[in-house]
C-alpha cells in the first residue's frame, strides 16, 4: 500500500463514501477542497465545516487512515497552498481532467488519477459561515500536550492556523509537567511530541511561521512574548486564558484575543475510565493491551515456546494477570517462588549463599532465614549487590531448565516468566517480548497497605526503591494496568493474547513458506 494521497472534493456529501474508497490505496489522505479562487476568502468562514468534516469522518474512518484537511490551498488560493510533500496517489470525487493533469504534474505523480464519482458537485461556498469571528491575526499562540495528534487536535490547531496570517506559536508541555495525566507513563516524549505536531501544521498549510517550543509551566511564552495577537483555547481551559491575560496586564502587556473552541465528543466509551471528550488520555487508555513497539529480533533465542517477560511494580497486579494468562494457556513460572526453591538445602546457590553470609543466615531447620538475610542485605547496597550476583544467574539457570523442559514435551506455545527483577537483571533479552503492569503510585500504596499490613510511610519507601514506571514502561512491548475494573483488566488481556496468537500463526506460516521455498529450490 502507498502511503499519501490527496482527495479533491467538491461534494460534503459524497466524502465518507470517498474515503471508504480511499483507504484501500494510502494510510494518509490530504483533503482539498475544490473552492473558487474568488471565493476562498475570508478563511475562517472555512472553520465550522473544516471542524464538522474531521467530526463526522472521525467515527467513519478507520484507525488504519490518518485524514488531514488543507488550509494552505485555501489561503494561497489554488495548487500553490497544497501540500509541500511526497503524494503517491490522486483521488478526485468529481470529473476535473484539466485540474487533475496540473496537480499531477506540478506533484509528479505516476499513474493516473482515480475519479471516485462523475456525478456533478455541489458548491463548498453553502458551507461558509459567515457568522464566524471572520479576523485574522499576525501572531496566534497556543498550548497544549498534544500526545499522539488525534482529530480533538487537529480542530484545536488548524482553527488556529485558520486564524492566523504568519507566525504560530505552539507551547508543548514537557513529560515533567504532564505527570498528572491518565497514564503519563504512556505520554511520547516532548521531542517526539514537537516532530508531530509540526508535520501536521507543515502538511496542511506551509505558509506560516511555526515556533513549536517545550513549555515548563503553564504559561511559556504567553508572559514574555510582547508579540503575541490571539491565544486559541478549548472550553476546558478557556480559565487560563483569561489568567494569561491577568498576569500580562500586570507585565504591562497587552492582553489577547481569545477565541475559544468546543470539546470533541468520543464516541469511544468502553469498558476503562474514558472521558466523554476525544482526549489523549483516552488514546492512552486504548493503547492498554495493546503493542506499543514491535519485538526486537532474539537470535539467541528459539522461535517456541514463545517467551513472555512480565515485570512492574510491586502492588502492580503481576499475580493476576499471571492467573489470566494461565487461563489462556500460557506456562507461567513465578521466579519469586523458584527462587524460594533453589534455597533450598542441597542446591547450588544453599551453599554460595552460605559461603559468603555465613552461618548466621541459617535457622534451626537448616533453611536459609530470609528475614536474616533480608536485615544483612538491605540496610547494605553493597552486599544486596553480591546477593543478587548469587542469586540472579542461578535462578536464571533454572528458569532456562524449565523452559528447556517445556519446549522438549511441546507442552504450550507461550512461556511466561514473571519477575519484578527482569529488567534489572538484563532478562529481557533472554524473553521475545517483555509485558508490564503498571499502576500509579496511591494505588500501590493503598494495595501494600491493606495486603502487607504497612504503614503509608513504609510502602512508599518500598516503591521509591524500585524501578519507575516510565522506564518499565519504555523497556516494555505491551503494557497493562489493573487500577479501573477487573472486566476492563481482561479485556486487555483478551487484546494482548489476541494480538500474540495471531503474531504465532503468523510465524508459523512464515516458516512453512520458507521451507517450502528451500524444498523446491532443491528440487
Amino acid at each position: 500500500m502507498t502511503s499519501t494521497g490527496l482527495l479533491i472534493v467538491s461534494n460534503i456529501k459524497q466524502i465518507a463514501k470517498s474515503l471508504s474508497v480511499v483507504e484501500k490505496y494510502v494510510n494518509k489522505i490530504y483533503i482539498h477542497l475544490n473552492v473558487p479562487v474568488e471565493k476562498c476568502q475570508p478563511l475562517p468562514t472555512w472553520s465550522h465545516l473544516i471542524s464538522q468534516l474531521y467530526v463526522d469522518n472521525n467515527q467513519l474512518l478507520s484507525k488504519s487512515l490518518c485524514m488531514n484537511i488543507l488550509v494552505g490551498s485555501l489561503r494561497e488560493q489554488g495548487i500553490k497552498g497544497l501540500i509541500k510533500r511526497p503524494v503517491d496517489m490522486l483521488f478526485s470525487d468529481g470529473h476535473y481532467p484539466e485540474l487533475c493533469e496540473v496537480i499531477i504534474q506540478h506533484f509528479d505523480i505516476p499513474g493516473k488519477p482515480i475519479y471516485l464519482d462523475k456525478a456533478q458537485s455541489t458548491d463548498l461556498t453553502e458551507h461558509q459561515n459567515f457568522k464566524e469571528a471572520n479576523k485574522m491575526y499576525d501572531t496566534v499562540v497556543v498550548g497544549g500536550t498534544f500526545d499522539r495528534i488525534h482529530v480533538g487536535h487537529k480542530i484545536f490547531l488548524t482553527q488556529a492556523v485558520i486564524r492566523c496570517c504568519r507566525r504560530l506559536v505552539v507551547g508543548v508541555t514537557t513529560n515533567q509537567m504532564s505527570k498528572h495525566k491518565t497514564l503519563s507513563e504512556l505520554i511520547l516524549p516532548v521531542e517526539s511530541r514537537i516532530d508531530d505536531i509540526r508535520e501536521f501544521l507543515t502538511g496542511i498549510d506551509a505558509s506560516l511561521e511555526y515556533e513549536i517550543v517545550p513549555i515548563y509551566d503553564p504559561f511559556g511564552p504567553t508572559l514574555s512574548d510582547p508579540n503575541l495577537d490571539m491565544i486559541v483555547v478549548s472550553a476546558e481551559t478557556e480559565k487560563g486564558g483569561h489568567k494569561i491575560n491577568e498576569l500580562r496586564m500586570k507585565n504591562n502587556m497587552r492582553p489577547l484575543e481569545i477565541y475559544c473552541i468546543e470539546l470533541v465528543n468520543s464516541t469511544n466509551i468502553g469498558l476503562g475510565p474514558m472521558e466523554k471528550k476525544v482526549s489523549s488520555s483516552n488514546t492512552r487508555i486504548d493503547l492498554l493491551g495493546s503493542r506499543i513497539k514491535r519485538p526486537e529480533p532474539r537470535p539467541n533465542l528459539f522461535d517456541e515456546p514463545y517467551i513472555i517477560g512480565l515485570t512492574g511494580g510491586i502492588a502492580s497486579g503481576k499475580s493476576i494477570m499471571c492467573r489470566r494468562l494461565l487461563n489462556k494457556g500460557a506456562q507461567v513460572f513465578d521466579c519469586d517462588k523458584i527462587a524460594h526453591e533453589i534455597y533450598e538445602p542441597g542446591q547450588s546457590c544453599y551453599h554460595k549463599l552460605i559461603k559468603h553470609f555465613g552461618r548466621t543466615i541459617i535457622g534451626s531447620d537448616e533453611r536459609i532465614d530470609r528475614k536474616t538475610l533480608g536485615q544483612i542485605v538491605f540496610n547494605n547496597p553493597k552486599q544486596l549487590e553480591i546477593l543478587n550476583e548469587i542469586v540472579w544467574p542461578e535462578l536464571l539457570t533454572e528458569v532456562k531448565k524449565r523452559i528447556h523442559d517445556v519446549r522438549d514435551k511441546h507442552q504450550c506455545e507461550v512461556v511466561v516468566i514473571e519477575a519484578a527483577i527482569l529488567l534489572n537483571a538484563g532478562w529481557d533479552k533472554e524473553c521475545h517480548e517483555v509485558w508490564s503492569t503498571i499502576v500509579t503510585a496511591d494505588v500501590a500504596i493503598q494495595r501494600i497497605k491493606k495486603r502487607n499490613g504497612l504503614s503509608e510511610e513504609e510502602a512508599r519507601k518500598r516503591i521509591d526503591s524500585q524501578m519507575g514506571n516510565s522506564e518499565v514502561v519504555s523497556r516494555s512491548h505491551i503494557v497493562f494496568s489493573s487500577q479501573w475494573s477487573d472486566e476492563f483488566t481482561q479485556q486487555q488481556v483478551d487484546k494482548a493474547w489476541s494480538i500474540l496468537m495471531q503474531d504465532i500463526e503468523n510465524r508459523k506460516l512464515n516458516k512453512s513458506n520458507k521451507n517450502d521455498s528451500t524444498n523446491n529450490t532443491r528440487l
